[in-house]
């Protein structure tokens, strides 16, 4: 039987916090650019399996003359709207048309010395996006013009990088467990915090009133940013916590482990009233689609992704003839999921592209 979740949560010192800006967007707050583009219909659990395996998977090489590439895509991520899917693969960092899967298509980033570790896209603007990475720099492209705007230089290597909802600021993570924040309207490092625990994710809630980050003994903080006082702690699994993901409106809380369990969260309570075990390794990424419904986890190891109702933890869809998939994510606004594989050449997949959008 694979272990359990501990399905425990911790108190901070103050009276428990009944945040609502976990779960909605706060009147007056911008809201992201995503939020003004009509969603797509969602679709009943009884009838997703068959909607997806009626859905083509499309297959972006990364080279004209599809070969080996030697590394595996280590971060993807769409645009607000998603017209733009990105991914960093070694120093390579992509904006792909995810209509059209040809490679003189692409768009290509040059500018990073080593390898491209995360990357996240203005939540306000469609075509600004941030990369990080082992040359420890953050940059800023618009991939308009195809062109760096920004270049800062962090310190050591940069881990992984969350805006902020406003898209005024952002914090990257170094590899030595130290966030900074950015303002990206003088590029400039507005503040660092040295963390205690090795920390390995973080994303903001959707009114950028909290950060949660993912620790490396098995809890996720939630503090008040940017006073980065701790609210509330989870001690959500028996080892490190690697992934988090927000449901859209904020309700659920999805955490993804090296016990190779998915942890389902109330956020208006914080408790788990689901785990999902039907995962092999690490779980690396977790990701809700457009409508909160369904959930998937990526890891370097298995042969399969596993598509799980949000609700009922009932899996509903599996992929085949995944590898090295430990970089997956839904659309904003379909049911397209995009996902890194070592099969065929270590590209970019996506199943419900080019029919879908």
């Amino acid at each position: 039987m694979a272990p359990q979740a501990v399905v425990d949560a911790t108190e901070a010192p103050l009276a428990y916090p009944t945040r609502q800006s976990l779960v909605q967007l706060e009147p007056g707050r911008n809201p992201p650019v995503s939020s003004t583009m009509a969603r797509g219909k969602s679709v009943a659990k009884e009838k997703f399996g068959g909607h997806m395996a009626k859905l083509k998977t499309t297959t972006y090489p990364s080279h004209p003359v599809p070969r080996s590439y030697p590394t595996p895509i280590r971060a993807l991520a769409w645009s607000p709207l998603g017209n733009l899917i990105a991914t960093g693969q070694n120093r390579e960092l992509k904006v792909w048309n995810p209509e059209k899967n040809d490679a003189k298509s692409v768009i290509d980033l040059r500018g990073h010395t080593n390898g491209i570790e995360a990357l996240a896209w203005n939540p306000t603007m469609e075509a600004e996006l941030a990369s990080t990475g082992a040359d420890g720099t953050v940059r800023f492209w618009d991939v308009r013009s195809r062109k760096e705007t920004a270049q800062i230089k962090l310190g050591g290597d940069g881990l992984y990088v969350s805006w902020r909802p406003t898209g005024h600021e952002l914090v990257v993570g170094r590899r030595d467990d130290a966030l900074l924040a950015i303002d990206r309207r003088t590029n400039t490092i507005s503040n660092t915090w040295k963390q205690g625990v090795q920390t390995n994710q973080i994303t903001f809630s959707h009114s950028g009133e909290e950060m949660l980050l993912t620790t490396g003994d098995g809890t996720v903080k939630i503090v008040d940013y940017p006073a980065m006082k701790t609210l509330y702690t989870i001690n959500g699994h028996t080892s490190a916590c690697s992934s988090l993901d927000l449901s859209p409106v904020g309700s659920y809380l999805a955490i993804g482990a090296s016990d190779a369990l998915i942890s389902l969260w109330d956020t208006r309570h914080f408790f788990c009233y689901r785990t999902l075990p039907n995962i092999t390794g690490d779980v690396k990424s977790v990701s809700f689609s457009f409508d909160g419904s369904y959930i998937v986890g990526g890891s370097d190891e298995g042969t399969t992704l596993e598509i799980a109702h949000a609700e009922t933890g009932e899996y509903v869809h599996r992929i085949e003839g995944v590898s090295g998939a430990r970089s997956v994510q839904w659309h904003p606004k379909r049911y397209a999921l995009a996902y890194g594989t070592e099969s065929p050449f270590n590209c970019l997949k996506i199943v419900g592209a080019i029919e879908g959008l």
